[in-house]
C-alpha cells in the first residue's frame, strides 16, 4: 500500500505576509447594506453571503502564494470597533460629531464606551469567525484583532462609566490585559497559532501633534508608550510555546488617507524589547514613517520584521529594484535574516476600503510573493 504524504502546516514567520483586510467585494457590500441599513435579509442569509466571500479571498491569497491567510475582515465593518464591541462591558454607539477624523475626511459617527467591567466573553463571535478561515485552508490561518492600547487609546474619559476605571488607572490597564490575555487563550483553544494584534497606537504616539494632545490630558506619552508595552507584554506571556504573535503599527488607514505621522524612534525600544512580540508589521510607505534606523533596536535572535515598503493606499506599483535596494539599506540595521516583506497595511481597514481595485489589490500581493522571492529566495 503506498504511503499518504501528509503535508504540515506551515509556520510562521514567513518571507512575505499581509496585514490582514482586503477589499469587500460588491457582494458582500451589498448584502452588508440590506442587512444592516435596510433590514431585508436575516443575519444567516448574510452570513451565507459572507461565507461564499471569505472562502474566494482565501483562495486568491493561496493562488498569490502566501503561507498565511485571513477571512479578509469581512464580517467586520471596522479593523477594531467590531472587536472591541463584542466585549464584555464595551458597546459602540452612534453619537452626533464622533467618529475619527482623518486627513479629508471623517468615518461615520461610531463610539466605543465602557458601561461595565471589561472581560472577553466565551462566545466572542471571532472565535468562529477564525475557526472558518481555519477550515477552508491548508496553509496558516490568521486573525487580526485589535491590540490592548486600542481600548485606552479610543476611548474618551467621558465615555468610561465604572467608577473604577475613573479613579484607578491600574485598576482599568489590569481589566484590560486580563480580558486580552483570556482572548489569547480562546483563540488558541480555537485552534489559532498565528495571532496578529494591530496595536497601532504606538506609531500614534511618535506624531508630535499627537504627543502634544496626550500631554494636554495630563498623559505623558513616553509613559504611555512604556505601559501599553506592558500590557501586551503581559497578556501574551503565558502563550503556549507554539503560538507566533505579530503586532501591525500604521498611521491610520481610512479611504487611503492617514491621520499621523512621525518616526519609530519614540517607540522602538519599548516595541522591540519589552512587548514579547514575535514578528512587527511596520508601515514604510512614505517619509512619514520616518528612517529605518529605529530598526537597529531590534534584538538579534528569532524576532521579524517585516517593512512595509508596499503601500496599500495607492494602485502604482512598486519597482522591484527599488525594493530590494531598500532591504539593503534596511540591512544596515537589521540582519537580513530577521527581516521579510508585507503591504503597508491592510487594503481596507474599514469596509468602506481604499482607492484602488480589486486588480490592484492583486497586483500589489504577487509584489509582495515576488520581492520574498528576490531577497530571499522564497516566501
Amino acid at each position: 500500500m503506498a504511503e499518504t504524504t501528509v503535508t504540515a502546516t506551515p509556520r510562521p514567520p514567513f518571507r512575505a505576509d499581509i496585514v490582514g483586510s482586503f477589499l469587500r467585494p460588491d457582494s458582500v457590500k451589498k448584502a452588508r447594506k440590506a442587512h444592516f441599513d435596510d433590514k431585508t435579509i436575516s443575519a444567516e442569509e448574510l452570513k451565507e453571503v459572507e461565507d461564499k466571500a471569505i472562502i474566494d479571498v482565501i483562495r486568491m491569497q493561496e493562488q498569490a502564494g502566501l503561507k498565511a491567510v485571513t477571512d479578509g475582515e469581512f464580517r467586520r465593518a471596522w479593523w477594531h470597533f467590531d472587536f472591541m464591541g463584542m466585549l464584555d462591558g464595551l458597546d459602540i454607539i452612534q453619537r452626533e460629531g464622533g467618529g475619527i477624523q482623518f486627513h479629508g475626511t471623517a468615518t461615520k459617527a461610531d463610539v466605543p464606551v465602557i458601561n461595565g467591567r471589561l472581560g472577553f466573553p466565551d462566545d466572542h463571535p471571532m472565535l468562529e469567525h477564525f475557526k472558518f478561515v481555519k477550515a477552508h485552508t491548508n496553509v496558516t490561518p490568521k486573525i487580526s484583532i485589535p491590540g490592548p492600547s486600542a481600548v485606552h487609546f479610543r476611548i474618551a474619559d467621558d465615555d468610561i462609566h465604572v467608577a473604577e476605571y475613573k479613579h484607578d488607572s491600574d485598576t482599568y490597564f489590569a481589566d484590560i490585559t486580563a480580558t486580552y490575555r483570556k482572548a489569547v487563550q480562546a483563540f488558541y483553544d480555537a485552534g489559532c497559532r498565528y495571532l496578529q494584534m494591530d496595536d497601532i497606537f504606538f506609531a500614534y504616539l511618535c506624531d508630535p501633534k499627537i504627543r502634544a494632545e496626550r500631554k494636554a490630558r495630563g498623559e505623558d506619552p513616553d509613559w504611555l508608550i512604556g505601559r501599553y508595552a506592558r500590557m501586551m507584554h503581559d497578556a501574551i506571556a503565558d502563550r503556549p510555546a507554539d503560538m507566533v504573535i505579530g503586532m501591525h503599527m500604521c498611521r491610520g488607514n481610512f479611504k487611503s488617507t492617514w491621520v499621523a505621522e512621525g518616526a519609530y524612534d519614540p517607540a522602538a525600544d519599548a516595541v522591540f524589547n519589552q512587548t514579547g512580540v514575535d514578528i512587527y508589521f511596520m508601515e514604510y510607505d512614505s517619509e512619514r514613517a520616518g528612517g529605518l534606523e529605529p530598526l537597529r533596536l531590534l534584538p538579534k535572535g528569532k524576532k521579524r520584521v517585516m517593512p512595509g515598503f508596499i503601500t496599500t493606499k495607492t494602485a502604482e506599483l512598486e519597482d522591484l529594484d527599488d525594493l530590494k535596494r531598500r532591504f539593503e539599506a534596511a540591512s544596515r540595521y537589521a540582519d537580513i535574516d530577521q527581516l521579510g516583506i508585507a503591504p503597508q497595511c491592510g487594503f481596507a481597514s474599514t469596509e468602506e476600503g481604499n482607492a484602488i481595485t480589486e486588480d490592484d489589490q492583486r497586483r500589489k500581493l504577487d509584489l509582495v510573493v515576488r520581492t520574498a522571492e528576490a531577497v530571499w529566495g522564497g516566501v
